[in-house]
Parts: C-alpha cells; sequence; structure tokens
C-alpha cells in the first residue's frame, strides 16, 4: 500500500468496491489517506456544521468540488511517489479511492466529459508523466466517460509552489486555451493532483465557461491549507 508496502490486489484495478481491494491498498493505509471530515462543496475546505469559513463571501471557482484528503502525511508522501514515472499505478490507486469516496456526489454532477488540468509540454518531457492525466484518465474510465484534453496550455508558467500564494492567481492568468467547438454546452469534471490557492483551477474554469462550457466541477487527490507545505505540485 502507498503507506505500508502491504498490498491485497497486485494491480488494484478492480472494479469499484469489489472485495479484494479494489485500489490495491490495505485499510490502514486507506484510513491515512482518505478523509472523512465533512467538507464544503465550493472550495474543498474541512467545515464544521454551518458556514464555510475558508469561503463564505467570497465568489465560487468552480459548480462544485471533491477531494480525497488534505495535502500532508501519508497523502502528501503518495502525491510526490505519484509524480514520477514509475508511480502510475499509484496515482490510478489515488483516483480510484477518489471515486470510491465520492461517487454519489460526482454521479449528481452528470458529467460529460473528464478533462485533466494540462502541463506545459517542456514540464510534461521534463517530468516524464502528468499525474492528474493518469487520474483523470482512471476517474473516467470508472465511471464510463471520455476523457478528452480540451484545455492547453497557451504559455510556460513558473511553478506555482514557488510563488507567494498572493502572485498564484496571476501566474496562471490566460495561461489556458480551449477550443469552443470541442467544449460547447458540456459539463465538465476537471482533474488535478493539488489544489493549493484555487488559481489554477479558476484560471481552467474561466477558459472553459469562456468556451462554452455549461458547467465545470473539479475532483483533486489533495487540498493543501494555505499556509501548509505544497511539496512539489504541478500547479494549484
Amino acid at each position: 500500500g502507498a503507506a505500508c508496502g502491504r498490498e491485497l490486489d497486485p494491480w488494484g484495478l478492480g472494479p469499484p468496491g469489489s472485495a479484494s481491494g479494489a485500489h490495491g491498498l490495505c485499510g490502514a493505509c486507506v484510513a491515512e489517506l482518505v478523509s472523512r471530515a465533512a467538507r464544503c462543496g465550493r472550495c474543498g475546505a474541512e467545515q464544521t456544521p454551518g458556514r464555510c469559513r475558508s469561503c463564505h463571501g467570497r465568489p465560487a471557482d468552480h459548480d462544485g468540488i471533491v477531494v480525497l484528503g488534505d495535502y500532508g502525511g501519508s497523502l502528501r508522501g503518495a502525491v510526490l511517489r505519484a509524480k514520477r514515472p514509475a508511480g502510475r499505478m499509484l496515482a490510478e490507486r489515488l483516483a480510484r479511492l477518489l471515486h470510491d469516496r465520492h461517487g454519489d456526489a460526482i454521479a449528481a454532477w452528470r458529467i460529460d466529459v473528464v478533462v485533466p488540468v494540462p502541463m506545459h509540454w517542456r514540464r510534461r518531457l521534463l517530468r516524464g508523466t502528468s499525474v492528474a492525466g493518469t487520474v483523470a484518465r482512471r476517474l473516467a474510465g470508472d465511471a464510463r466517460l471520455p476523457c478528452a484534453e480540451l484545455l492547453r496550455r497557451s504559455r510556460a508558467t513558473a511553478l506555482q509552489n514557488s510563488l507567494p500564494h498572493e502572485g498564484r492567481r496571476a501566474n496562471v492568468r490566460d495561461a489556458f486555451a480551449a477550443s469552443p467547438r470541442r467544449v460547447e454546452g458540456r459539463r465538465v469534471r476537471l482533474v488535478d493532483d493539488v489544489l493549493t490557492t484555487g488559481g489554477t483551477g479558476a484560471a481552467c474554469r474561466q477558459t472553459l465557461v469562456r468556451a462554452g462550457a455549461a458547467a465545470v466541477f473539479v475532483a483533486v487527490i489533495a487540498r493543501a491549507g494555505r499556509g501548509g507545505d505544497d511539496g512539489e505540485p504541478d500547479s494549484g
């Protein structure tokens, strides 16, 4: 498993909910990776009953969001390992956990297409893999939906974790492009690995809405707190 090295299913790609560990992780690992706390459907932050203190009074960056857990501890380690070329299977297992945890909420979104947040081609070449792409394809497969790269990076940007939080939204503003012919009228599930300030997701949503998307929902593996360690998010 991601935390202890033991596996229930050596491939971790059985049907969701199967008895032998559909995600190939032991119960202890799942307990460490998956947050059971109530979360705000607008920003993904943990919340106590009542109004969310993180986003109250702010316009939403998307039409809804699901999060596997907070970016820290075992989940942070799993995300960082999934970013390596050898981490594709782990990325798929994290996607399966996300699907299992939030399947009902995701089904209510009535999604038409799953779209990964794109990496610039130079960064993709350097890293050798895209976690968002792997997670998006797995989520799409589990939901029997198409996965399409409807967004592209129109310019290279600095890594979000290299910038102060207040500079991140400006960093990705107008950094994406989409074709109205492929987007118009579709309900999109946007997928990324880590959400920090939400600037990347907001920029992607704005691009998709301008291209005619009917709604844009977000699914991310981890949500980093504003004061937390971002590690190596590709976007955020």
